[in-house]
């Protein structure tokens, strides 16, 4: 029997059993969907595949949402926005930042608040080489001296 013979008989419901393949999983309140291999990080503009690096960041009074694909792109993209000052909301307490748990596995995605955790090295989409935990653990950093360490290992690639 063919293909279409077999999906005749079985009245496609093959296609209903397979329907919950590659759910979505969660999403934090407030956090738009990330669309895996299909939207951009707004630094590096490279497809977010890898969800271990993920993160997103909505705020202002518009609710504007910005998708990163290392948490590197994401200190980056701050540094920038705080020279240039186009986004004044962007230390507000009321700005999510969410970041992918390095250790998430498969479609499991576990959001973490990017500026509570703690940051581990691990080598990262953009070379940044770090990843996010939710817990202290050796040689791990705090979000700003993560912030740091890129900017600058960015300033000397530049030079």
């Amino acid at each position: 029997m063919d293909r279409r013979g077999f999906m005749r008989l079985s009245g496609g419901g093959i296609l209903v059993a397979l329907g919950g393949c590659g759910a979505k999983g969660t999403w934090p309140e407030g956090m738009q969907e990330i669309k895996w291999d299909r939207d951009t990080c707004v630094v590096c503009n490279m497809v977010i595949s890898d969800r271990r690096f993920a993160g997103e960041m909505r705020g202002g009074p518009k609710n504007i949402v910005f998708k990163f694909d290392d948490p590197g792109c994401v200190a980056l993209w701050l540094n920038d926005q705080g020279k240039a000052a186009t986004y004044p909301w962007i230390r507000d307490p009321a700005t999510r930042l969410w970041i992918a748990d390095v250790n998430s596995r498969g479609q499991d995605v576990v959001w973490l608040d990017a500026r509570r955790v703690q940051y581990v090295t691990k080598t990262s989409p953009m070379g940044f080489n770090f990843g996010a935990v939710a817990h202290p653990q050796a040689g791990s950093v705090d979000f700003p001296t993560m912030c740091e360490h890129v900017v600058t290992k960015f300033k000397k690639g530049r030079s």
